[in-house]
């Protein structure tokens, strides 16, 4: 099971990531902040080591693209319909969706205990990215199971 989201810092970037079910990131990317988080999924699942069986994602990511590049991976979408959409509404489970939605938010939080990530000192992005890999890799080694 992957979790997806992005997360807006006050610079005007985003750190959008993929996490498995403890909570351990498996992709990053990086975008504008001014960027609609879907456009980074492609990135981000690019840059996993295999296909996930799901994917829990939250309501900004209920786009047909978004779905049929997942179903032609033979991933499951288990994404909730976005309202503004019009569209019915199709099957998710919310429980398992709600238990990712805080897998993902507990990545976060580690992620905002390293200061120099959360201020982002850094103007280039390639440093700043280089420094969330290492604040992860320390993730994983801190709290990997």
């Amino acid at each position: 099971m992957i979790g997806y989201d992005g997360f807006k810092h006050r610079k005007g970037s985003k750190i959008h990531v993929c996490v498995d079910e403890h909570s351990m990131p498996l992709s990053i990317a990086l975008g504008a902040g001014n960027e609609h988080d879907s456009k980074r999924i492609d990135e981000l699942l690019e840059g996993l080591k295999e296909a996930p069986k799901e994917l829990y994602a939250d309501s900004a990511y209920d786009t047909e693209a978004i779905r049929y590049r997942l179903s032609s991976m033979n991933v499951e979408a288990n994404i909730p319909v976005n309202p503004r959409n019009g569209r019915k509404p199709k099957p998710y489970n919310a429980e398992l969706y709600k238990r990712m939605r805080s897998a993902v938010k507990r990545f976060y939080g580690w992620l905002k205990s390293f200061r120099r990530i959360t201020a982002r000192y850094e103007r280039m992005a390639a440093i700043y990215k280089a420094f969330i890999t290492i604040a992860c890799i320390t993730i994983h080694l801190r709290y990997g199971i």
